[in-house]
């Protein structure tokens, strides 16, 4: 994904927000076998100590008011000065085994910490801080492993003055959660390598890119295909070589696809030049003639593709004109050539359908709702969101759910990214590089570039029946090289997204690679 067009969207300042999570000592309570008053509807408004619940700290900051999810009622955390409380209940009697515990919230940011967790329940203390969002309330879960009868079920702020958090319908069931990709993409590392690129670990020793992203967590490697760039650069030669050390490493691979000789996205879809004049019908063949050689390619040298996307960010379709979404029935001729090719090469492969626009519900409906009517096959959906472009968090996990229960598939994010900081490296102004483009609550710093990873990564955990599958960080090694540039037909041109890499302008790896732990 790449937009050389600057995108200014006037947003709110950015509240301070920090990751310092207060552990705060375990208080017994009434025992009970089920949770009680989840959804804080027992007391009405003003209950300071709801219906089943504890509180320890600083207890007046806890409360019931009018405003809930579902029903009337919400508890709140709310104080004029600073405070640090916590909202538990405590059950016992409960079957050993594993348990989700689900919640919706909103939170207006600036918390040293805001979190919900399960502890005392026989194993480690499992926490999912609450995202940001003071409109739209966010869905996000908590699962534990109970092993000693018993669990603690926790609502914790430590907070500035003025801060707030709302928390409403609990509830607690069998079952688990998790993401299984933990990603990022890395099309920008060999030619950042051989432009003189270097990778560090947090403490400043060198080494390989690679082997720094693996240590800290990540399980899954994307990589673009360009049919003949200008630069020689992630074309098949290419990523057959990137391939074998992804795969050396033990990490997974995704190939996306974007039938061009340079970036595909919802406002471009240039046709390779090889294939310029070609008709519809000679495109289908082209397509499926590339997927094979370079899917096959990769299993002939023992590096065979997981997952594929079929096209890359194809809102409007792609080979334009003719597989544009003006005609869906050549659009749907086309895809179904990609997929055919990836499982004539592995038929464990899976395909992906990427958009762009991830908050963009009508949208995504309309995209898809055409391609099942068209007969387009595919076996999971994989969407692009970025905060300052494409919606609220809200939004996102609207679009996100719906996605994976309409039509029902899993779904991923394809793309994801923030910024660390918002001065430039190299000469190029940076996409993101000044305080207004930002999402509220997530400052351009370290610990905003962690907690927005973590916060979606939450999010996509949350998607119902496990669909879920994970995310990809958007070009983790794309630092500010000479030479490596936006434009593969410009050596000169410069980065304008180094300050959303991985890797600091010291080289060094980020906090922000943390999020590769996530659940």
């Amino acid at each position: 994904m790449f937009h050389p067009r600057r995108t200014l969207k006037a947003l709110l300042p950015p509240l301070a927000a920090g990751l310092a999570l207060t552990a705060l000592p375990a208080q017994s309570a009434q025992a009970a076998s089920t949770l009680t008053n989840g959804g804080f509807e027992a007391d009405g408004t003003g209950a300071a100590v709801p219906s089943g619940w504890s509180e320890y700290g600083s207890t007046a900051a806890s409360y019931t008011e009018a405003g809930g999810h579902s029903g009337g009622y919400r508890l709140s955390h709310w104080s004029s000065s600073a405070y640090k409380v916590e909202t538990y209940q405590y059950l016992s009697g409960l079957a050993n085994g594993s348990y989700q515990l689900t919640a919706w919230v909103r939170s207006g940011g600036g918390q040293n910490a805001a979190y919900i967790a399960l502890k005392n329940c026989g194993g480690a203390e499992q926490r999912t801080d609450l995202p940001v969002s003071s409109t739209g309330w966010i869905r996000i879960v908590v699962p534990v492993n109970v092993t000693g009868n018993q669990c603690t079920i926790s609502v914790n702020s430590d907070a500035n003055a003025g801060n707030w958090i709302n928390v409403d319908d609990l509830t607690l069931t069998s079952g688990s959660s998790s993401t299984a990709i933990k990603g990022a993409d890395i099309s920008s590392l060999a030619k950042s390598e051989a432009k003189g690129g270097v990778y560090r670990t947090a403490s400043g020793t060198a080494g390989d890119a690679l082997t720094i992203l693996r240590s800290a967590g990540m399980n899954y490697a994307r990589l673009k295909v360009w049919v003949n760039p200008a630069d020689g650069y992630n074309n098949k030669a290419r990523v057959l070589a990137v391939a074998k050390r992804v795969k050396a490493q033990g990490m997974k691979l995704l190939v996306d696809f974007h039938y061009s000789d340079t970036w595909a996205d919802p406002g471009t879809q240039t046709k390779p030049a090889a294939w310029a004049g070609h008709s519809y019908g000679q495109l289908k063949t082209d397509v499926y003639n590339h997927t094979y050689d370079v899917l096959n390619a990769l299993k002939a040298q023992g590096t065979t593709a997981d997952m594929v996307q079929v096209g890359n960010e194809i809102n409007g379709g792609m080979l334009w004109s003719e597989g544009s979404t003006d005609n869906w029935t050549q659009l749907a001729g086309l895809l179904n050539s990609g997929y055919d090719a990836v499982k004539a090469v592995s038929p464990a492969t899976t395909v992906a359908l990427h958009l762009a626009k991830g908050g963009d519900l009508a949208g995504t409906r309309w995209w898809f709702d055409n391609a099942v009517a068209k007969g387009v096959r595919f076996d999971v959906i994989g969407l692009s969101y970025y905060g300052y472009w494409h919606g609220t968090l809200s939004d996102f996990q609207t679009t996100l759910d719906d996605a994976a229960t309409r039509y029902g598939r899993p779904v991923y994010v394809a793309e994801t990214a923030y910024p660390f900081r918002l001065d430039s490296e190299d000469a190029l102004e940076n996409i993101i590089d000044v305080s207004g483009e930002l999402v509220p609550g997530y400052p351009a710093s370290t610990a905003g570039q962690t907690r927005w990873m973590n916060d979606v990564t939450s999010i996509v955990e949350a998607v119902p029946n496990g669909r879920g599958l994970g995310v990809f960080y958007w070009e983790a090694t794309w630092t500010a090289v000479n030479g490596n540039g936006w434009d593969p037909a410009d050596p000169g041109s410069g980065n304008g997204w180094e300050n959303q890499a991985l890797f600091g302008y010291d080289d060094r790896a980020l906090p922000a690679m943390a999020w590769f732990r996530h659940r």
